[in-house]
């Protein structure tokens, strides 16, 4: 960081100090400062801000994003974070150019903040890590930034794993994929789902059925109908719920849920049923999927979204950080599924074509169906089926 940026750190400090010993502090229920395990932490550290919509503590996306975060701030005790709520999509983005001048870092998890880029280049002493999505302009026109680094993951490949484990365990012939909104990312989690429940129908013998409820069918950026089960929001448990136990009531017994904060209300839907599996999303939500003295939790796809938000701030404290839009795939590491013992349920037989499927899409014999913006292939229709 530049000296003339400590400097006005330092007296921000002095002045915030005198104002509190004066006026006494008051308390903003939307922010959370917390720092590393050492309190001492100075002005020379990095003060990170992550914002999210559904809070860091939803189990599943922006949990693992804050995890990396707080990774980071393990070996930095000099850093700091704020977690910062925001609920209304509309106010992202200029709750970030209005608290620009206060951070060093941002952490965005989300698409809704891909029109941020006015904002940083308005700010290129600022830093932006903004995970699932490329940046724009406010007329969403691309840009790439110095200051920037983004990170889009091949959601399809790791659906792909999902539906192929969903085929190959479910009882009743029947299981689906339960979304949060028709973003490129959800769209690619139901995609390739699809296409793993095809591909294990063709090869392994199964019969599998996606379940599609037409009242919950998404509509994608283009405003096309992409079907599948879509909540409408990633924070409202109570529509989660509601589309949990209509699945149910049509007859499967295992649901990938990928919506974030209102996949809590799924969740709950297959816990109150009988015989019926999840496969969580993005994290290892093994632990979420207890059940009384069992767990229902198949398995989890993977996005290692904390190691690479860890890995960035690190760059950017250590001075070596570079702007890149990086896509983050099988190929690379970045996508996957939970096969360790101890946290899965799968039989021998699943992981061991688990395993074949994971060769099969890292050298490109295999590429899932995915959202327009990605691939024109369906989930009918893909190479490798």
């Amino acid at each position: 960081m530049k000296v003339s940026k400590k400097l006005a750190a330092l007296f921000l400090s002095l002045a915030m100090v005198l104002s509190l010993a004066a006026c006494g502090s008051g308390t903003d229920t939307t922010e959370d400062d917390t720092t590393g395990d050492d309190a001492t932490a100075t002005e020379t550290g990095l003060k990170i801000c992550i914002i999210t919509t559904s809070g860091i503590d939803d189990g599943s996306f922006n949990q693992n994003c804050y995890e990396g975060i707080q990774a980071f701030l393990a070996d930095h005790a000099d850093c700091t974070v704020t977690d910062i709520k925001e609920g209304d999509y509309n106010k992202l983005v200029p709750t970030v150019e209005e608290m620009a001048g206060d951070y060093d870092v941002f952490v965005l998890p989300g698409f809704n903040f891909s029109n941020v880029g006015d904002v940083a280049a308005a700010n290129p002493d600022t830093y932006f890590i903004v995970v699932d999505s490329t940046i724009t302009d406010s007329e969403g026109n691309p840009m790439s930034l110095d200051n920037v680094y983004t990170m889009t993951f091949s959601e399809q490949e790791s659906g792909f794993f999902a539906g192929v484990a969903a085929a190959m365990e479910t009882k009743t012939g029947k299981v689906a994929v339960v979304n949060g909104m028709a973003y490129p990312s959800n769209v690619n989690y139901q995609y390739g789902f699809m296409s793993g429940v095809n591909y294990a129908n063709k090869h392994y013998g199964t019969t599998a059925q996606c379940v599609e409820l037409p009242s919950y069918a998404g509509v994608d950026l283009a405003g096309t109908n992409v079907g599948g089960n879509y909540i409408g929001d990633f924070a409202d448990e109570a529509t989660g719920k509601v589309v949990g136990d209509a699945l149910v009531a049509e007859g499967c017994d295992v649901l990938f849920v990928a919506a974030g904060n209102a996949g809590n209300g799924t969740f709950t839907a297959a816990k109150e049923a009988d015989g019926v599996w999840l496969i969580g999303c993005d994290i290892d939500q093994y632990d979420d999927g207890a059940k009384g003295s069992e767990n229902i939790m198949l398995t989890s796809t993977l996005k290692k979204m904390d190691t690479h938000v860890q890995k960035q701030l690190t760059a950017i404290y250590d001075g070596t950080f570079v702007g890149e839009d990086a896509f983050l795939s099988v190929s690379t590491d970045g996508v996957g599924y939970v096969s360790e013992d101890g946290r899965q349920q799968l039989s021998e037989e699943t992981l061991e074509k688990l395993a074949e499927c994971y060769e099969l899409v890292k050298d490109g014999t295999i590429v899932p169906a995915a959202d327009a913006t990605v691939n024109d292939y369906t989930p009918d229709n893909f190479p490798g089926l």
